[in-house]
């Protein structure tokens, strides 16, 4: 299977490539703290393709090293991820920005920090044929992965924005359907249970082989990389291993596309039981750019979102971030900072 080249969060020159791989293979190599257990949450989705990737092509395991036992734990839903945050069941996840804000509101700033990010895009609103604008939903059903949600706030906030109210209680001018798991999103499509759907990759590509169109696409931050501040205090060389996981998988993904497509769907298949279809798979990565980069503009873009849909309080993102570790790794590679 050949698949296009996907698109780059920024130009990678040969030299730069070249300095990556030399930094790999000589810059702290792996953690060394002793005895330490991370647990890593991630969602089975290809937006989440930079862990898929990276557990399943050693990138988290060689840079962490063998002191250190790698546990990553599949989910379906980012706010199940931000409950295992919470209540110390997890100690970093690839996480929507929503569960994100949502974590850091509930523990009142104290629970976790935004380290990195992971992708962007690779999220749409697909609809059945003849469906054209948001006032075609009136009084219909949509369904979206989860209240509160990335996608749950992007939708009912397009929705707002077009003079369509919603209510968490599933009610108002177009009412919402939080599902799970996704694939049962599809099924719902296809018996017409449904009208539409806002999903991320591969969920919406799939809903299109159905027979859907997409209606609008979400640019924004769709996926960060989070870690609990107690074992970000703790254990800052192992985090640092993280981090280097994750440029080094989000380097095979903007390299050597094949090789990823492959990884990312032997993680969905050992976490799912089965993989995506190869035209279902290239589709994905095609519409997802992925980047370290988490996207401070779009994050706080998404805060306010959330509060004028009434999922969030008003809420201050200032000092959420902590991308030291990652710019620190960033320049090892010789690659630019980001900025927080």
């Amino acid at each position: 299977m050949s698949i296009p080249r996907f698109a780059y969060a920024a130009t990678i020159s040969v030299l730069a490539l070249t300095a990556a791989l030399v930094g790999c293979a000589g810059h702290n190599p792996a953690s060394k703290s002793s005895g330490v257990t991370l647990r890593l949450g991630y969602l089975t989705r290809i937006t989440h393709a930079s862990a898929l990737v990276g557990i399943d092509n050693g990138a988290f395991a060689r840079n962490l090293g063998p002191l250190v036992k790698f546990e990553p734990q599949p989910f379906s839903q980012g706010t199940a991820e931000t409950t295992a945050l919470l209540s110390g069941q997890l100690d970093a996840a690839f996480v929507g920005p929503n569960p994100a804000f949502n974590a850091w509101q509930r523990s009142n700033g104290t629970a976790i920090k935004i380290i990195s990010g992971s992708a962007t895009g690779g999220t749409s609103m697909v609809v059945k044929p003849g469906i054209n604008s948001a006032e075609d939903l009136r009084g219909k059903t949509v369904a979206d992965p989860a209240l509160g949600g990335a996608q749950d706030v992007s939708v009912r906030d397009w929705l707002l924005k077009n003079g369509l109210k919603t209510n968490a209680q599933g009610g108002g001018d177009v009412s919402i359907k939080p599902t799970t798991p996704e694939s049962a999103i599809v099924q719902q499509f296809t018996s017409n249970q449904i009208v539409g759907a806002i999903v991320s990759a591969p969920y919406d590509v799939q809903l299109v082989n159905a027979g859907g169109t997409r209606l609008w696409s979400d640019p924004n931050t769709i996926t960060i990389l989070v870690v609990r501040q107690e074992f970000l205090a703790a254990h800052p060389d192992v985090v640092a291993g993280l981090v280097r996981g994750q440029i080094q998988a989000n380097e095979t993904i903007h390299t050597d596309p094949d090789a990823a497509a492959r990884s990312a769907n032997a993680t969905l298949t050992k976490a799912l039981g089965a993989g995506l279809a190869p035209d279902v798979l290239t589709a994905s990565f095609q519409e997802t750019i992925f980047t370290n980069d988490p996207g401070v503009q779009s994050l706080n873009d998404q805060v306010r979102k959330a509060v004028s849909v009434g999922l969030l309080q008003p809420l201050n993102l200032d000092g959420i971030f902590d991308l030291s570790l990652l710019n620190h790794e960033l320049a090892a590679v010789g690659q630019p900072p980001v900025a927080a």
